[in-house]
């Protein structure tokens, strides 16, 4: 029988206190892997490690402080003698007409979405190589493969994730590095309430997340199943892991037929105009 890789693993989570991160914690815990949990709300990691149990660690990080970040990877190292995982995970939403979109808004998205996956891979890659073996898994975005109109600060940055873990990707293979990049479509999860940070000047007009994500790829997506399928395409070293079935299709469609998708993309805008 063929050993698992998540059993005794340690894996770090960026934003494991909520959402995606939170339902891939547990998903890993289960599995027997000592998780950190990491998470700019120390409360909500609190309450995940509590859910994971004893195996599970809660420390709060902002994973825009590099310095921090590298700090948290280094101490879990030298904690338990080895790093299997980090899921950089944590990310925000900022949605609206990109003519309307605050400069601010546009910082603290790069900021958070693409520098601090940046800020993860950068603290954990070295001590991967180091040890010969290691997973990094980059959360991008269906919105990182094709177009995403009123989403163009997120699908900006998502693009800019896919491309780095593609490259990084092919370098780190040799070394005995994995790097995979997950790409869902809408999942059931509180960034679909949360738009646009509310410390920031707000955008006038925002869509409704819910109906438009409907219209543009699919309905939200139920998040624990969607953990359970990410860790079965990581065992299975997918490249792109694209998730649910649905947004796989469009994906492949698009590569066909980029026109088709725009057209859809098209469609879905003017309904979410219209309610405006």
């Amino acid at each position: 029988m063929q050993k698992s890789i998540w059993n005794e693993a340690v894996a770090i989570v960026t934003g494991g206190g909520s959402g995606i991160g939170k339902a891939l914690a547990k998903a890993m815990s289960l599995r027997g892997t000592n998780v950190i949990i990491t998470d700019i709300d120390l409360e909500k990691a609190e309450a995940v490690a509590k859910e994971c149990g004893i195996k599970a660690t809660a420390i709060q990080v902002d994973v825009r402080d590099e310095h921090r970040v590298k700090k948290i990877v280094e101490q879990s190292f030298e904690k338990y003698g080895r790093l299997d995982f980090i899921f950089n995970n944590a990310g925000i939403g900022v949605a609206g007409e990109a003519f309307e979109i605050p400069t601010a808004l546009w910082d603290r998205i790069i900021d958070i979405n693409l520098k601090g996956v940046l800020n993860g891979v950068l603290a954990a890659y070295p001590i991967m190589v180091k040890q010969g073996y290691g997973y990094i898994v980059n959360t991008a975005s269906l919105a990182g493969l094709g177009p995403a109109a009123l989403m163009a600060p997120y699908a900006m940055t998502k693009h800019a994730v896919v491309g780095l873990t593609h490259s990084l990707r092919v370098e780190a293979a040799p070394l005995g590095v994995q790097v995979n990049v997950l790409c869902p479509s809408a999942i059931e999860t509180p960034i679909l309430d949360s738009m646009n940070p509310a410390d920031l000047p707000a955008v006038p007009w925002t869509p409704d997340a819910r109906r438009y994500l409907s219209n543009l790829a699919a309905p939200p997506y139920p998040v624990n199943k969607m953990a359970e399928e990410v860790l079965r395409a990581i065992e299975k070293n997918k490249a792109t892991i694209v998730l649910p079935g649905r947004a796989r299709l469009a994906w492949v469609l698009g590569r066909i037929f980029p026109g088709l998708v725009e057209k859809l993309a098209a469609k879905a805008l003017l309904i979410e105009r219209n309610s405006r």
